[in-house]
């Protein structure tokens, strides 16, 4: 007989009342996206305000808020391609070896003579010693420096290779240590700059390496490419170097161990400054806006333990002396040591304003760029656009909606109500689903969902069709529903699971608007799949049961 246990039919009712309800804030985008916005920016430590007050409370906190976010394509936003210098990463790796080399060397004054550094590529350091004849020396010793390298492709390598050519020593990377520094530069520049765009709070961003030396990045809903170039753009090289001289001659020529930097705030100020700096910006933990004790804005900053010794170590021991904060190759201000600062923190004043001390903070939170960025391709793609784009995805899965439920109304009769019945809800079921995630919709999301309407009745004709044949031979309507379902189950799962598997395939090797094509049709398949065997069966039982017919017709 046709039955189905009480069991089954509460567990079918609850999951389409669970994906209604997941799917219902999607109704209500304005205002549920305003609310998480707001509850996202009391999480990250903002100050309640009456904005973010009124923002959450557009939507009640005890119902699902889950959204489904919307692609570039269709919210609009930024599109960026950006090239890493990554021969910047050589000259910084160089630069840190240079105290160590200047160390070494010193020990064997006797046998190398005094030693300067010279004028080189940015990728090469270069030592002059005065005793041409210890040059064997001085390159032995040196080469005591190198470490193996850490990567699959370097076993066995070293990351520096050491030469001599008559009273000069050069220093370079290896081969093995620019491949493995060019991928950890990438790696590296991949994850701050997720990081700093996370921070601004944007959904759903696109960030992928392309090639070599390239990033994609795609951010929905920021105003302007401009607007995104300023958020990830800036290196935000937080160092602290030793003071050489105040008020320096702007004209002056450091040597290869000084650096000649301008004051931020004092025009024609410049600062002679020791180039190996004291602690950098990679031993930062912690970065948040704030006020000075004028009530100026200002930025506070913590070391990680091995900074904060560093620092701690360094102000020991030059009380009395100035030392300077430098921000992106400018001197943010340059104060004498009063005492030793063990504590690991301090706080960066300036002529702020406090929207420059919050993206300040974020940047120097968010860690600095390991190499500078150039941007190759930069697109702004405007709101019109998007909306454009859903007006007319709209369209198309109201024709296709109306189409289909005309013809399985017109060809099925009552069953055929049914089927688009479970239609309706499968396609809630795949916002409800999609909301859960945190899926992006794009425009070849859409046309995968139309896709999926197109083929939600697909197992309901099979069912249909199985059900009029059962009827010639059957012993009654009953029996016919119960066989024509038990009967058409694997060709209904067979051509469900193949169709499912080159949604996997496209979503494991495609990129972008593939992948969004591949999740909304993978979705679509299940909940497809659930509603024509689960609710269009429960429906007709409803039905069966209440009106009791003695024939049917299908």
């Amino acid at each position: 007989m046709l039955q189905i246990a009480l069991w089954k039919r509460l567990s079918i009712l609850l999951v389409c009342v669970i994906g209604l309800a997941l799917a219902a804030p999607n109704l209500f985008y304005g205002p549920v996206e305003r609310h998480n916005d707001a509850a996202t920016a009391l999480e990250r430590g903002a100050v309640p305000t009456p904005e973010i007050e009124a923002a959450l409370a557009e939507w009640p906190d005890f119902l699902p808020s889950g959204l489904v976010n919307l692609g570039l394509d269709l919210r609009g936003g930024a599109h960026l391609l950006a090239e890493v210098q990554l021969q910047d990463v050589y000259a910084s790796r160089i630069d840190g070896y240079w105290p160590e080399v200047r160390d070494i060397l010193r020990e064997l004054r006797d046998t190398v003579g005094t030693i300067r550094r010279q004028e080189a590529p940015p990728d090469e350091l270069r030592v002059r010693i005065s005793q041409p004849e210890g040059m064997q020396a001085a390159v032995e010793a040196v080469r005591e420096l190198a470490s193996p390298i850490v990567s699959m492709t370097g076993v066995g390598q070293t990351d520096i290779a050491v030469s001599g050519s008559g009273d000069v020593l050069t220093l370079t990377l290896s081969e093995a240590e620019r491949a493995a520094t060019d991928d950890r530069t990438m790696q590296q520049s991949l994850e701050i700059i997720r990081r700093r765009v996370d921070e601004a709070g944007t959904r759903e961003p696109t960030i992928q390496r392309q090639g070599a030396d390239r990033i994609l990045i795609q951010v929905p809903g920021i105003g302007s490419a401009q607007e995104l170039k300023e958020l990830i753009g800036t290196t935000a090289q937080l160092t602290f170097h030793p003071v050489i001289a105040r008020g320096a001659d702007p004209s002056t020529t450091p040597s290869a161990d000084e650096l000649l930097l301008p004051d931020m705030e004092d025009e024609g100020v410049f600062y002679l400054l020791e180039r190996s700096p004291v602690v950098s910006g990679d031993e930062l933990v912690d970065s948040q806006p704030g006020f000075d004790q004028n009530g100026l804005p200002a930025v506070t900053f913590r070391f990680n333990p091995a900074g904060a010794r560093a620092f701690g170590v360094y102000t020991s021991e030059n009380i009395g002396a100035p030392f300077a904060i430098v921000l992106d190759e400018e001197v943010v201000t340059a104060p004498t040591i009063q005492s030793a600062i063990t504590g690991g923190s301090g706080q960066i004043t300036g002529n702020f304003n406090v929207e420059e001390a919050n993206r300040l903070a974020i940047l120097l939170r968010a860690g600095a760029l390991p190499a500078d960025l150039t941007f190759l391709e930069e697109r702004t793609i405007g709101p019109e656009l998007g909306q454009d784009s859903i007006d007319a995805g709209q369209v198309a899965a109201v024709v296709a909606m109306v189409a289909v439920i005309a013809f399985m109304i017109l060809s099925y009769g009552i069953f055929g109500f049914f089927a688009t019945v479970a239609l309706s809800l499968n396609v809630a079921l795949i916002f409800g689903l999609l909301s859960l995630i945190g899926g992006t919709l794009t425009l070849p999301g859409i046309a995968g969902i139309v896709l999926t309407i197109g083929m939600a009745v697909d197992a309901n004709v099979l069912v249909f069709e199985r059900i009029r044949e059962e009827l010639k031979t059957a012993k009654g309507p009953a029996r016919a529903i119960e066989l024509g379902y038990e009967k058409a189950l694997s060709a209904i799962v067979d051509a469900n699971i193949t169709t499912f598997i080159i949604a996997v395939i496209l979503f494991a090797l495609g990129s972008g608007p593939v992948r969004g094509f591949a999740v909304t049709l993978g979705i679509g398949i299940l909940t497809s799949v659930f509603t024509a065997i689960y609710v269009t069966r429960l429906l007709i039982v409803f039905w069966f049961e209440r009106r009791r017919p003695r024939t049917i017709e299908v």
